[in-house]
């Protein structure tokens, strides 16, 4: 077991409050690392040594600023599979999930490789006599990102690399459950030329989160976790004047139309539902199957593929579909759900409940299960699950199907599966979800747009990575400009136009 550190100018520097958390091999529920808590003076000395480098940074222009991007990028290509290695045993995921968790972060690392065009301002030359307008995008400051456990290479890349290519400088709060990646990457992040400052790894609590919430040089701060968090922090963050995007829970959906092809639609289901421990914001808890034949179709397909799942830590061969949850807290939590929709009278088709895998019987394993019969009071609905349980909600029509949708209150991503063009069509248009799929079960889209749900999914104006990025970590500064050119004019006391 070792002793972590915060990462501080550049080094790893030991925590002083002597308050620790635990970081745990799911698999075995072995203790691998004690990570330190910071206390809000650590959080304080962290944000004024930023603050510091930040001056510097905002000089760079943004193509040498993205010039250390592409080197982090190779960096991280080139490190994939020791980030790989780090991040499974932390967090539990498979080797080739792992490995996509970085990429999906990379890919974002990529984009900002094109800052220098995307940080451009804009000009009007003769916009009356002799006058200019133009607009320049200028950074932030000091910026912080809080993120979660279930993603540990993937969110704090979408957070550190726009608003490090923006100008900005980072205080990164990892989660503290899965926190020895965000130090690897913050360590190749400095071997990539990025100066000592400008991105500081910070671990901590509530007390932590608390302390960059009223850190007044802290200006703005991204955060992804749960609904309830979600809103504290924007709340919290409005009432000190910060930028806030937060990005909370969901309850996604995929509706299957008659005319699906339901092989297609059951292999969607199995990877949307099952993948990384249904441990996504973006998993498929839900199939809404459209009439009695689909639904039994539906069924009677998926349960061989569920049967066929291979549950196991990462280290059992690269046929291993999905590990651990990623605490013995989050089992119990997920088997009380189980046993609630057996309670109030959902049809439990399989049972991942009491798995256990030969030499790792402390690890927090819960195998794949499948509900019918599932209707919109039960808890297994109304709750964010967040693992390995799929419910099958019965309707009758694709009506009552896309209404069972927007009475969610939830609105992070949803699919359909149909042949039917105008129903594919109709859906995308009056479904209230921020990201939707058209015979695609994930919809995240590529990282030149932007991630974002609507409703109780996100808080805030403005999405994650892509364009909105940009607009986010950065601050629209506009310039009218006049020269004269022997002009003499008397003092003009009226509100008037250029012209």
């Amino acid at each position: 077991m070792e002793d972590l550190t915060h990462y501080i100018n550049g080094a790893g520097v030991a925590g002083t409050s002597g308050r620790f958390s635990e970081v745990r091999n799911p698999a075995t529920g072995e203790v691998i690392a004690r990570v330190p808590l910071a206390t809000p003076a650590e959080l304080d000395a962290a944000v004024e040594k930023a603050a510091a480098a930040q001056i510097a940074w905002a000089r760079v222009n943004p193509q040498r600023r993205a010039r250390v991007m592409m080197k982090f990028g190779q960096l991280i290509e080139d490190n994939m599979d020791a980030l790989a290695e780090c991040l499974s045993r932390e967090h539990g995921k498979t080797l080739p999930d792992a490995k996509g968790d970085i990429q999906r972060g990379l890919e974002v690392v990529e984009v900002c490789m094109g800052a220098p065009a995307l940080l451009k301002g804009e000009f009007t030359g003769d916009a009356g006599p002799g006058i200019d307008l133009y607009a320049i995008r200028q950074p932030l400051g000091v910026v912080a990102g809080i993120t979660p456990f279930n993603f540990p290479a993937m969110i704090p890349l979408w957070k550190m690399a726009p608003a490090i290519v923006s100008g900005n400088a980072m205080i990164l709060k990892p989660s503290e459950r899965t926190p020895m990646t965000s130090l690897m990457l913050a360590d190749l992040f400095t071997k990539a030329g990025l100066p000592d400052g400008v991105l500081q790894v910070v671990h901590g609590d509530k007390d932590v989160v608390d302390a960059i919430l009223d850190n007044e040089t802290v200006q703005a701060v991204g955060f992804v976790g749960s609904t309830p968090i979600a809103q504290y922090i924007y709340g919290r963050a409005a009432t000190t004047g910060k930028r806030a995007q937060c990005f909370g829970g969901a309850k996604n959906h995929m509706i299957v139309m008659p005319d699906a092809d339901l092989d297609k639609a059951a292999d969607a289901l199995i990877g949307a539902g099952y993948g990384a421990a249904g441990e996504r914001c973006m998993a498929v808890s839900v199939a809404v199957p459209v009439g009695r034949e689909t639904a039994d179709a539906l069924i009677g397909k998926l349960v061989p593929k569920i049967e066929k799942l291979k549950v196991a830590p990462y280290t059992a061969g690269d046929d291993v579909d999905y590990g651990p949850l990623i605490t013995a807290q989050a089992k119990e939590r997920v088997e009380g759900l189980i046993a609630s929709g057996v309670e109030q009278g959902a049809t439990l088709v399989t049972d991942g409940r009491g798995i256990t895998i030969q030499g790792y019987e402390n690890g927090y394993f819960v195998g794949p299960t499948l509900f019918d019969n599932v209707t919109p009071e039960m808890e297994i609905y109304r709750q964010e699950i967040f693992g390995p349980v799929l419910s099958t909600v019965r309707t009758d029509s694709y009506e009552e199907a896309l209404q069972l949708i927007l009475d969610n209150d939830y609105g992070n991503g949803t699919a359909i599966y149909t042949a039917d063009g105008d129903t594919a069509r109709d859906f995308v248009s009056r479904v209230d979800v921020g990201m939707v799929g058209v015979n695609f079960p994930i919809p995240v889209p590529l990282s030149y747009y932007s991630f974002g749900g609507w409703k109780k999914s996100a808080f805030g104006d403005l999405d994650q990575y892509g364009p909105d990025a940009f607009r986010f970590y950065t601050k629209t500064k506009k310039v009218t400009a006049r020269w004269f050119s022997g002009i003499r004019e008397g003092a003009a006391l009226n509100f008037r136009a250029m012209d």
